[in-house]
């Protein structure tokens, strides 16, 4: 027997300014036009595409990679948040197994981090020495999603703060290398330094961006070098700074400064056309399911409800190459019982999650 259609009436968000009054499900796409005959499944409410975590480790705890059960877990925490695309920024664990599964988000890896000999956390990445930079990246670059991600900046121990982990030589034909192998390039980053030094290389994207300043705001603006910022994650900054605090004080002091400006950094990027994507860095030491706070940690930035929700959804899908709520797509959406525009908060609390055409069952459904 096959499935039973699914007409979706209310207000479908398509993009900022396009909304549809009903959409149905055929056959686990969308149309955009009624089908003849068949059972018809009617749900009402406010609709999005499937929201997107666009910095996650599916397969990764603060000690390293984790089982596939565990794994599991992740993926099905963000999917039950309504994150239904997921950009992996980075693991140790083999999760190419999760795009085999209809019922998990769709993910896109970037392979194991890269990053500098006993400069990032222990069992996260390859830690590598310059000269052998090039090699790691194309290696990732095959073996992932369209992205590599590199460690831009961590502690040294030699000046007790954040410095870059690889010269600007090297980073520059990382990049470079990555491009050749037809990947784009992201990095973690801090602090200031290390932003100089990607943007000059023609990085893609950088994850944090805590130490953009006037020039380097430009040089992203100018080159549209994405950001996605994490702030649920930057709220662990004064932690970070206390644990640093004994060995590292210029650190400590480093980091408590770029906390305090967190959202004016991101602000002022913001101002000046940096494109700034939703990404909750859930994995290393947060848990999964966080799409919707962050969401709403944007709006501390100056971000309208419409544009942060933009930055979880459409825009954050075209970005990465992935369709939202259009004829014939894959039916990957969310259904709320409120308008989140009027209210982000809504978004911690779906109605329906619709993936690949299933509604799928999650702890916010009625039973």
């Amino acid at each position: 027997m096959s499935a039973p259609v699914l007409h979706v009436q209310g207000q479908i968000l398509v993009g900022p300014e396009e909304v549809l009054d009903e959409l149905w499900v055929v056959g686990g796409r969308i149309s955009l036009t009624a089908p003849a005959g068949g059972d018809v499944e009617t749900v009402h409410g406010w609709v999005l595409p499937g929201l997107v975590d666009a910095h996650c480790h599916v397969g990764l705890e603060a000690h390293g990679a984790v089982d596939d059960a565990r794994a599991e877990e992740h993926a099905l925490a963000e999917r039950d948040a309504g994150a239904l695309l997921l950009r992996d920024a980075g693991s140790p664990a083999d999760t190419r197994w999760v795009q085999q599964r209809e019922d998990l988000p769709r993910l896109i890896r970037a392979g194991r981090h890269i990053a500098r000999t006993r400069r990032y956390l222990r069992n996260f990445a390859h830690e590598i020495e310059p000269d052998d930079l090039v090699d790691h990246v194309r290696q990732e670059a095959r073996h992932g999603d369209g992205w590599v991600k590199l460690v831009g900046d961590w502690i040294d121990r030699d000046t007790g703060d954040l410095s870059p982990s690889f010269p600007a030589d090297a980073v520059a034909r990382a990049v470079a290398a990555a491009h050749e192998e037809g990947a784009r390039t992201t990095a973690h980053c801090f602090g200031e330094e290390s932003l100089r030094d990607l943007a000059a290389a023609g990085t893609d994207c950088v994850e944090h961006a805590t130490g953009l300043q006037d020039d380097t705001i430009q040089a992203f603006a100018d080159q549209q070098i994405a950001i996605v910022p994490t702030l649920v994650n930057i709220e662990n900054f004064p932690a970070f700074a206390d644990a640093g605090e004994a060995k590292f004080p210029g650190y400590a002091a480093h980091i408590r400064d770029l906390h305090a400006r967190r959202f004016d950094t991101i602000g002022k990027a913001r101002e000046a056309g940096v494109p700034i994507y939703v990404g909750t860095d859930a994995g290393g030491q947060l848990p999964h399911g966080l799409v919707a706070q962050e969401v709403q940690a944007l709006t501390e930035t100056g971000m309208s409800a419409l544009e942060a929700i933009g930055a979880a959804t459409w825009s954050a899908r075209e970005w990465l190459g992935r369709p939202g709520i259009a004829e014939g797509e894959s039916a990957d959406f969310v259904v709320y019982r409120d308008d989140p525009r009027q209210d982000l908060r809504t978004l911690a609390d779906p109605h329906r999650i619709v993936l690949r055409g299933t509604v799928v069952p999650h702890s916010g459904a009625p039973g």
